[in-house]
C-alpha cells in the first residue's frame, strides 16, 4: 500500500484530499443540520442553545470559507504523502484489529490535546486576527466546522504529522482521524443541548462549552473533553455571560 501511494502524483494528492475532506464537511454540515433543526427537536430530545437564527450571509459565509479550508488540508496532505514516500513515516496496513482500535483511542485523545494547543495559540495576540475570521460566527452552526482563515486550516490540518513519524499506523486509523475531528467538530458548533431533559453534561456538554466559548471568546478551548480547560485553568462556567 505504501507504495502505491508514493507512485501517486502530487495532483493526485491533493486531488483525493480535497474530494474527502470535502465529503467529511458535507455529510457532518448537512446531517448535523437535518439532526439538530429537525430529527431531533421532533422527537423532544434536546434544545437549540441559542435561540437567535443565523446573522443573514452567515450560512453562505461559512460554506465558503470552509471550501478554502477543504483545499488547504487537500494541499497539506503533500506532506504526510511525501514522509511516505521518502520512508520517514510507513503504514501498517496488517495491523489487528485491536491494535487499529488502540490507534484510534490514541488519535482522539492526541487530537484533542492538539486542536486545544492550537486554539490556544491562535488566541495569543500574534494569532488573534486570523482566528477572528472563525469567530465572525457569533451563533455557530454545523457549517462553521472548517470556517477558518487559511493559517488556521493549515495549523489545524497538521495533527497527523507527529504521531506518524512516531508510530507506524494503521490505514483505517489515519483515516479514522479526520472523520473523528469533523463528526466532533459538527457536534461542537451544533447550538443545541443534547440531555434529554436536563443541560447535558459530561461529553455531551461539548456544544454547549463551545457555544460559550464564542459568546465569550476567551476560555473553553478544547474540543470533546472538558479536561483539558480544567487542567490549564481555562475553563468557563455555564453562567459566564456573553462578552458581545
Amino acid at each position: 500500500m505504501q507504495a502505491h501511494i508514493a507512485a501517486l502524483s502530487p495532483l493526485e494528492v491533493v486531488g483525493l484530499g480535497v474530494a474527502w475532506f470535502g465529503a467529511l464537511y458535507a455529510v457532518a454540515g448537512v446531517g448535523t443540520w437535518v439532526l439538530v433543526e429537525h430529527a431531533l427537536p421532533a422527537l423532544g430530545w434536546g434544545r437549540r442553545i441559542d435561540p437567535r437564527p443565523p446573522a443573514p450571509g452567515q450560512l453562505r459565509r461559512e460554506i465558503a470559507a470552509s471550501a478554502g479550508s477543504v483545499l488547504v488540508f487537500g494541499v497539506g496532505l503533500l506532506l504526510p504523502w511525501w514522509l511516505l514516500a521518502q520512508g520517514w513515516a510507513r503504514l501498517a496496513p496488517q495491523a489487528p484489529a485491536w491494535r487499529v482500535a488502540a490507534e484510534i483511542a490514541v488519535l482522539f485523545v492526541w487530537n484533542e490535546l492538539h486542536f486545544y494547543a492550537c486554539h490556544r495559540l491562535l488566541h495569543t495576540r500574534p494569532l488573534r486576527r486570523f482566528h477572528a475570521h472563525h469567530h465572525r460566527s457569533h451563533v455557530p452552526t454545523p457549517f462553521s466546522t472548517y470556517a477558518f482563515h487559511p493559517l488556521e486550516a493549515a495549523l489545524l490540518g497538521s495533527v497527523p504529522l507527529l504521531p506518524m513519524l512516531l508510530h507506524d499506523f494503521s490505514p483505517v486509523a489515519l483515516l479514522a482521524l479526520p472523520v473523528m475531528s469533523i463528526a466532533l467538530n459538527a457536534f461542537g458548533h451544533s447550538n443545541y443541548d443534547f440531555g434529554r431533559r436536563a443541560p447535558a453534561t459530561g461529553w455531551r456538554a461539548a456544544s454547549r462549552r463551545h457555544h460559550l466559548h464564542h459568546a465569550r471568546y476567551h476560555g473553553n478551548y478544547g474540543f470533546l473533553l472538558a479536561a483539558p480547560d480544567r487542567w490549564f485553568g481555562t475553563a468557563l462556567p455555564d453562567d459566564a455571560p456573553p462578552s458581545r
